[in-house]
């Protein structure tokens, strides 16, 4: 006999979302509950409350499912009314490409476009491309399981299909390349109004109402490797709005944004959410779409602001990213790079293998180190740029491999030695406990326009 579980888990309807249920926990081993849910896909959206949100609305038929299942272990579940008669109710896709389909049948087609679209949102289904065929959405991509495949994918949401599988993601490329060459685009198609809904409605809950935040003092100047972090998100998405040359996607766990030039040969990995000092950026340059990556450069968490915006912008212009293979890095090369730091008076040393430059005042510094740069397939930390208390504990740091453009890291080094940013003031213990106490709640978050199904 099944022991019983202190937990009590009550299924509904999500309050925005046409299809999707929410599962609010209670009791001393919730916790036992939520890990079950959590396997089967349920997101946790607020505290002992998760969300399965499907984009193939059959939400109502795996929840009864998971209920069944929670039974099994002891957990006692509750089904209100009308997340009941949901899951009572026979309806039927429109317009269904494949009509002699059974309904358990179509669902089990639709089971299957959800796991595409769960790996892809995971991470564990890479898309290097997509195009609209002129009649549906159709893309490449390599799993990063399942031994490494490369497979077509056709059709969008319910209907997405695997239609054939390589052995390579060079082989792939090059059969969607001679098919869709002309509709091509990097990385993974826009999202779809449902896949949209679905991750609104995964979002995380918080009914707590907003507090008014005090006045805070003005922000002073400082050079700009002491500036602020700022808004990495919206520095991002300010870069994409004026360079549409570089495609925007998103992975599905919703945890990163990539931009991929539209030559596929420059790329910028985006990490949200990152403590200060974990890495936050990575921008790679490739010799050709499917090669080795040529460089490598890494920005921590709290990189400030204007630091990101040049080296931006200089991504742009196309300062700095030649992919052809350079030649060894030499003594010119590594002055060329730092000519900016010692005509502002940072100070130069050699000790052994390390390079270094340090600002007049050394709160900020730039490594070269020589060893790493006689091993230019490893991508080593060749350049390590830093600001903060000391190099072994910096506040932010970039680190670049070898073959990084001179040109490029001369306008980093540039920007380091003549730019000024912005850093709030620092408060002090009683102001920052009466901001802490008062700062303002995140707004609830709302769905958007819901997805209709015919019934």
């Amino acid at each position: 006999m099944t022991a019983t579980i202190d937990a009590h888990v009550r299924l509904d309807t999500h309050p925005t979302h046409p299809s999707a249920v929410q599962a609010v926990l209670t009791g001393t081993q919730a916790r036992v509950a939520l890990t079950a849910l959590e396997a089967a896909d349920w997101r946790v959206a607020a505290t002992n409350v998760l969300v399965l949100a499907r984009i193939d609305h059959e939400e109502p038929y795996w929840a009864d499912d998971a209920a069944k299942h929670l039974i099994v272990e002891g957990i006692t579940v509750e089904i209100t009314p009308r997340l009941q008669e949901a899951s009572n109710e026979e309806w039927t896709w429109a317009n269904y490409p494949m009509p002699w389909c059974t309904r358990s049948e179509v669902r089990e087609v639709s089971n299957q476009a959800q796991k595409i679209h769960d790996d892809i949102r995971n991470g564990q289904l890479l898309i290097h491309a997509h195009a609209h065929d002129g009649h549906t959405t159709v893309a490449v991509g390599t799993y990063l399981h399942r031994g490494g495949k490369s497979v077509y994918l056709h059709g969008e949401d319910h209907l997405r299909q695997v239609a054939d599988t390589f052995d390579s993601p060079a082989e792939a490329l090059t059969a969607f390349e001679s098919v869709h060459a002309a509709a091509l685009r990097p990385g993974p198609a826009p999202l779809t109004d449902t896949e949209r809904a679905a991750i609104e409605a995964r979002s995380v809950f918080d009914v707590t109402t907003a507090k008014s935040e005090p006045s805070r003092p003005e922000p002073e100047i400082v050079p700009v490797y002491l500036a602020d972090a700022g808004d990495h998100d919206a520095l991002l998405e300010t870069f994409l709005d004026a360079h549409d040359e570089f495609e925007k996607w998103r992975t599905w766990s919703d945890d990163t944004t990539h931009a991929i030039h539209e030559s596929q040969t420059l790329r910028i990995e985006r990490v949200h959410e990152t403590p200060a000092h974990e890495t936050a950026w990575t921008v790679a340059a490739y010799e050709t779409p499917v090669s080795d990556r040529m460089w490598v450069l890494t920005a921590t968490g709290a990189t400030p602001a204007p630091v990101l915006q040049d080296l931006l912008t200089h991504l742009a212009d196309g300062d700095g990213w030649d992919t052809a293979i350079g030649a060894p890095i030499d003594e010119k090369m590594v002055t060329s790079a730092t000519q900016p730091l010692s005509d502002a008076g940072w100070k130069h040393t050699v000790d052994g293998r390390w390079i270094r430059w340090t600002s007049p005042h050394g709160a900020a510094g730039v490594h070269f180190d020589a060893f790493a740069a006689q091993h230019p397939n490893q991508n080593l930390a060749t350049w390590t740029i830093w600001a903060g208390p000391g190099p072994d504990q910096p506040t932010w740091a970039i680190t670049a491999s070898p073959h990084t453009p001179s040109s490029l890291l001369a306008g980093l080094s540039e920007s380091l030695a003549q730019e000024t940013g912005t850093r709030q003031v620092q408060l002090g213990r009683e102001h920052r406990a009466d901001l802490a106490a008062s700062a303002p709640a995140v707004p609830a978050v709302t769905a958007g326009r819901p997805v209709s199904r015919s019934r």
